[in-house]
Order: structure tokens, then C-alpha cells, then sequence
């Protein structure tokens, strides 16, 4: 079958965009004849471009998509694709670092194999590690404020030694250096005090840290029998008693059981009570009439008469 000129045109055109599309995409990095997964992760601010790796273990497995700033919630969302014989589960971290020292960022997957299968088009954790130049620069940061600070009280103190010896005449120089020697003096006089003391107390404080040595070695004696003693068990089981007397109170409080009847009911209260008395006019009564009860002293019957 024998083509026109037109016909062989009309493909050669097509097959020139299609050659086109595909090596623009690949001078991008993207093949289209590779099957890749989309995946989202999301930081708190933007350091990566388009042209920012994508690694696992420092081997390059994709490329940032998009990048961009979601008005929700405040946060730059990246899209990245990867090659989808890679397999991960959705506890995978997105490790966002410096590349090298010369600047640059790239994200790194972090593999996990826990959990369930990421899916495409599922935001994964992210975290941010700082390289070499940043955490050099944050020190530096700091010690140059700590030596503002430094240099800030050295002038201070310049300042006021210099109001100190602001007198530049004889007698202000001569003025203070003899204060200055009496402070010396003072202090010397104050060190020797403190050396005498020791020196006349040497043997008291000997005695003390001798003391201390005994009463250190006795308690660490003490501490360990306490622990031997078993101290919990000892505890637990006064615990048991204390719980078992607590039960016992609350039965009598309720009246319950023999005591607690003994000690609620008033019936029987008032039964004790009515013996009692009648227990105590009979002892009376024998005091008074012995006869009437021991039939040997009389042999006439007495009646009992209530007085």
C-alpha cells in the first residue's frame, strides 16, 4: 500500500511532538514509560524546588511533583513521585536535610515496614534533620551572643574601676591603695582568726567527724536490716489486720453479730440492767435476812417483803 505525501507528513509531525514530549520530560528527569505512585507529605515551611532528590538509603528514587502552600492549615504540602515497585507503610517518615555543604535539600524516605501499606495519595509524616552548616551557624549564633554578653559586662566593669580611680592626684592614688591595703589587712586578720579557731578545735572536730563516721556506718547497718526485715510484707500484712478490724467495727456499729446486738440492742440492754438491780436487792436482802435463805439458822420460813 503506497502512502501520500500527506499521509507521510501528518506522521512525521505526530512522531516529532511525541519525540518532543518525550525529551523534554526526560531532560525533566520523568520517564513516561516508568510507572510511578504519588505520595504527600507536609512541613512547616518551604526549603526543597522542584529539582530536590528524592532517596532511600542515598539512592535516588523519584522527584518532588509540586510544591505547594495550603491555606488551611498553614503548612507547604509537597507531592513527590516515586517508583511503584517501592514498597513502604504509612509509619515511613519524609526527612527533609541538607545535601551537601554548599546548601541544597533533598527528602529522604525513612522505611518502615510496620503497620499498614502506604497507599498513592497518602500524606506521610514528615521531620526536619539540620545538616553540618546550620548547626555550625546556630553555635556560632550562640557564641557570638555569649560574647556580646561578656564584652557587654567587661565594659561595665571597666566603667566602674575607672569612676574608682577617677581621682588622677597623688592623694586620691595614695587614698586607694591604703584603703585597699586595710581591706587586705582585714582579711588577713579575719583568715588568721578562722585558722585559730580550727587549730584550738582541732581535736573537737576530730571527735565530730569521727562521730558522723560511726553514725554513717550504724544507720547503713539500720538500712540494710530494714531492707533484710522485709519491711512489705510486714506492712501489707498490718494492712490485712487494720482492714480485717475496720470490718469488725463496722458489723458491731450495725449491730450485727453477738457483740454488736450486745452493744445496739436496747432491749437487752435494759434486761441487763433490771438483773442487776435485782441481783443487788437480793445480796441486800441476804445481808438483812439471812435466815430467810439458810433454813439451818431458822426453821420458819420467812416470806420475802419488798421494802
Amino acid at each position: 500500500m503506497k502512502l501520500s505525501k500527506e499521509v507521510k507528513t501528518g506522521v512525521l509531525v505526530l512522531a516529532g511532538i511525541a519525540l518532543f514530549i518525550f525529551g523534554y520530560n526526560y531532560l525533566k528527569g520523568k520517564n513516561l514509560f516508568e510507572s510511578t505512585d504519588v505520595y504527600y507529605t507536609e512541613f512547616d515551611y518551604n526549603a526543597l524546588d522542584k529539582s530536590s532528590p528524592i532517596t532511600v538509603n542515598g539512592n535516588n528514587v523519584g522527584k518532588i511533583q509540586d510544591i505547594v502552600y495550603d491555606y488551611n492549615s498553614g503548612k507547604t504540602r509537597v507531592s513527590f513521585e516515586v517508583n511503584e515497585a517501592l514498597k513502604f507503610s504509612k509509619n515511613s517518615i519524609i526527612k527533609m536535610y541538607e545535601t551537601g555543604l554548599m546548601g541544597g535539600n533533598g527528602l529522604a524516605i525513612l522505611i518502615s515496614t510496620d503497620g499498614e501499606q502506604a497507599k498513592p495519595g497518602d500524606v506521610l509524616p514528615s521531620t526536619v534533620e539540620f545538616g553540618l552548616v546550620t548547626s555550625l551557624s546556630k553555635s556560632f549564633s550562640g557564641i557570638s551572643d555569649n560574647l556580646d554578653s561578656t564584652l557587654q559586662s567587661t565594659d561595665t566593669l571597666m566603667v566602674s574601676i575607672n569612676k574608682l580611680v577617677n581621682d588622677n592626684s597623688d592623694a586620691g592614688l595614695k587614698r586607694t591603695i591604703q584603703e585597699l591595703n586595710h581591706t587586705l589587712q582585714s582579711f588577713k586578720n579575719t583568715s588568721n582568726s578562722v585558722n585559730a579557731v580550727i587549730s584550738n578545735n582541732d581535736k573537737n572536730i576530730t571527735a565530730i567527724l569521727e562521730k558522723f563516721k560511726t553514725i554513717s556506718a550504724d544507720l547503713a547497718v539500720l538500712t540494710t536490716d530494714l531492707k533484710n526485715a522485709n519491711l512489705g510484707t510486714t506492712v501489707e500484712n498490718l494492712n490485712g489486720t487494720l482492714n480485717k478490724l475496720n470490718t469488725i467495727l463496722a458489723t458491731i456499729e450495725k449491730g450485727e453479730g453477738s457483740m454488736g446486738k450486745l452493744l445496739k440492742d436496747e432491749a437487752l440492754y435494759k434486761n441487763l440492767e433490771g438483773a442487776t438491780k435485782e441481783m443487788e436487792a437480793l445480796l441486800k436482802d441476804i445481808k438483812l435476812h439471812p435466815k430467810r435463805y439458810f433454813r439451818v439458822l431458822s426453821k420458819k420460813e420467812i416470806p420475802y417483803q419488798e421494802e
